[in-house]
């Protein structure tokens, strides 16, 4: 069974300004849930009983979010409102949550670092608190499945339709080993497309044993002056083998930019059993008036 989850969340969320200025990219609603909640969601439902979010001490509302408000349950009960109560009560019980500020440089291998000391010599899931990915089962469950039967990391795939988006992910050089389910032999970070080693991005997920973090301590200070998960990756998979599967049923949902976060918004909108209807009404009738 696979414990703990990590969820990184201390970014400065430059991409969404100045939206994300004063709210922490983490918290952008999709519909009527932040974008965390639907990770943190993920996460339960494949099994992770405790969540180590790792941010900076100015995102209380991150907190505020997971932990009871009393203050709000007594309006919603007083006002008949049992539906919803039941709704906001069910988001602090998802798991035991520990928050922790991120301390080190900057670089997404500083929080998974960070949480060490709550880990402990446990094995343990990463995971990306401002995109995820939507699946039947859960993409956690399916690399959990992965990591019991071969006992190796497992890191979440996904193919990348479009060529020339592989600049943007870190695409791996793989050797199959069963139906979806391939060995990683090298990850090429946002590679030129006419060389990417194939179309499948690792990405987004990542299940190791604590192993990791002795590589995290063992790396310098990469491009950029960050700490890179990537690098510690690689120094893991020199002694240790790496998976990767192919998440089956999935769609990916990257909220880090305008473009996909309003196209996130929209499908999740289409699919709400309230609004869906209405919304594909208006945009069926739409017309700008600019």
């Amino acid at each position: 069974m696979i414990k703990y989850a990590i969820i990184p969340a201390a970014g400065l969320g430059t991409r969404m300004l100045p939206a994300t200025k004063a709210i922490p990219k983490e918290m952008l609603p999709v519909v009527d849930k932040p974008v965390i909640q639907y990770v943190v969601e993920e996460c339960a439902a494949s099994g992770i009983e405790e969540i180590i979010i790792v941010k900076t001490p100015e995102k209380k509302s991150l907190v505020n979010h997971f932990s009871e408000n009393k203050k709000l349950n007594k309006h919603l009960q007083k006002s008949g409102k049992i539906n919803l109560l039941r709704q906001i009560k069910k988001i602090s019980h998802l798991a035991k949550f520990h928050f922790i500020n991120q301390i080190g440089p900057y670089g997404n291998g500083t929080p998974i670092l960070c949480a060490q000391k709550i880990v402990g010599n446990e094995p343990f899931v990463a995971i990306w608190g401002d995109e995820f990915i939507y699946a039947k089962p859960p993409r956690l469950k399916q690399m959990i499945d992965v990591y019991n039967k071969y006992g190796h990391a497992v890191i979440s795939g996904i193919k990348i339709p479009n060529k020339k988006d592989l600049s943007k992910y870190g695409i791996a050089k793989t050797k199959k080993i069963k139906d979806n389910i391939y060995e990683i032999l090298d990850i090429v970070e946002k590679p030129d497309p006419d060389k990417a080693p194939s179309n499948l991005a690792t990405h987004g997920a990542y299940l190791f044993k604590p192993y990791l973090f002795e590589c995290l301590k063992e790396i310098s200070i990469g491009k950029g002056g960050e700490l890179w998960l990537v690098d510690a990756i690689n120094k893991y998979k020199e002694k240790k083998p790496v998976y990767t599967i192919e998440t089956k049923n999935a769609a990916y949902y990257d909220t880090g930019n305008k473009f996909k976060y309003l196209k996130t918004n929209i499908e999740f909108g289409l699919m709400d059993p309230e609004i869906g209807s209405q919304l594909r009404e208006y945009l069926k009738h739409k017309t700008t008036h600019f």
